[in-house]
């Protein structure tokens, strides 16, 4: 299964591929919503994004409305891994089309449970 990390920080998405190789997973990173859009473009056989809201250039909202603007991109899961807590973002980035939501930190247990909760064999 190929997973879109996208992530402005290296260390995150380090941990993100720490876990996620274990699983079978072949990772594709992005250190921003721009550059995630080009990966996504890229590797059609993505299956689900794991995305932090703050980034430059494109935050993860962008992303996730880019994302669910395009109907090629349907199938994708959007799982948000960010340090935003506030009920009101949580609703924002469900709103736009976020599958799943994550709050910073986490930890493998929890990636894997969400990944599973969204029909994910891993």
């Amino acid at each position: 299964m190929k997973v879109l990390i996208v992530d402005d920080s290296r260390a995150t998405r380090a941990i993100l591929k720490r876990i996620l190789k274990p699983l079978g997973c072949v990772c594709v990173e992005a250190a921003d919503g721009r550059k995630g859009l080009d990966a996504l473009a890229e590797n059609p056989d993505v299956v689900v994004a794991l995305v932090d809201w703050n980034m430059p250039n494109m935050d993860g909202l962008q992303f996730i409305q880019a994302v669910r603007s395009n109907d090629e991109n349907d199938d994708v899961l959007l799982m948000m891994v960010t340090t935003e807590s506030e009920i009101q973002r949580v609703s924002y980035a469900i709103d736009a089309g976020a599958n799943e939501y994550i709050v910073k930190p986490f930890t493998q247990d929890i990636i894997t449970q969400k990944l599973r909760l969204l029909g994910l064999d891993v």
